[in-house]
């Protein structure tokens, strides 16, 4: 997604949000929700829903509009399991898995993370599960993001369960995100 050609700031201003703090309010009550485009951050505003990449993304994108640096987005992988990810725990019960590493993204304003992927978002359960974080960029929510993913499924694969595929754990995941959504 090209934000450059689309003013963030003016979709906002349709709204009549102007301010950074503002913006995150109004992202954070937004129901959780697949984007038609995943890549696509601005369908947030128009779908009015998004996922942790997509409304994450979009408030970075805003932020850098606005001159602000003090807000970071980042991608990091945690320990997907049913402690903090409750409705997963039925798939997980079915496989030889204790857990599935799972891409998320949030950002961090002035150093501490922040979660506004829904209501109930909770950082803290995720940051105890944390294996690895990276900062990014609002166009890497994409192939970048998926791909950073895959990659890391499966070298944790090769170290952990050398027994299965790449194929049957990722058909796992979306069982997990799937129940997630019911």
């Amino acid at each position: 997604m090209n934000s450059t050609t689309i003013s963030i700031k003016n979709l906002f201003f349709k709204k009549e949000i102007s301010r950074l703090e503002d913006a995150m309010q109004y992202i954070h009550q937004l129901p959780y929700g697949r984007n038609a485009d995943r890549a696509n951050y601005m369908l947030v505003l128009e779908e009015e829903k998004g996922t942790c990449s997509t409304k994450h993304a979009l408030l970075k994108a805003f932020a850098m509009e606005l001159g602000e640096d003090k807000v970071q987005l980042f991608l990091g992988v945690y320990k997907m399991m049913e402690e903090n990810t409750p409705g997963i725990g039925k798939v997980l019960d079915a496989s030889p898995l204790n857990y599935i590493p799972e891409a998320h993204c949030y950002l961090k304003v002035e150093g501490k993370r922040v979660d506004l992927t829904s209501q109930n978002a909770d950082i803290s359960k995720v940051e105890k599960g944390l294996l690895e974080e990276q900062e990014i960029l609002p166009d890497d929510i994409g192939d970048y993001k998926v791909n950073y993913h895959k990659n890391f499924i499966r070298n944790w694969l090769k170290m952990e369960y050398p027994e299965l595929t790449f194929e049957e754990v990722w058909q796992l995941r979306e069982a997990c995100i799937a129940a997630l959504s019911q």
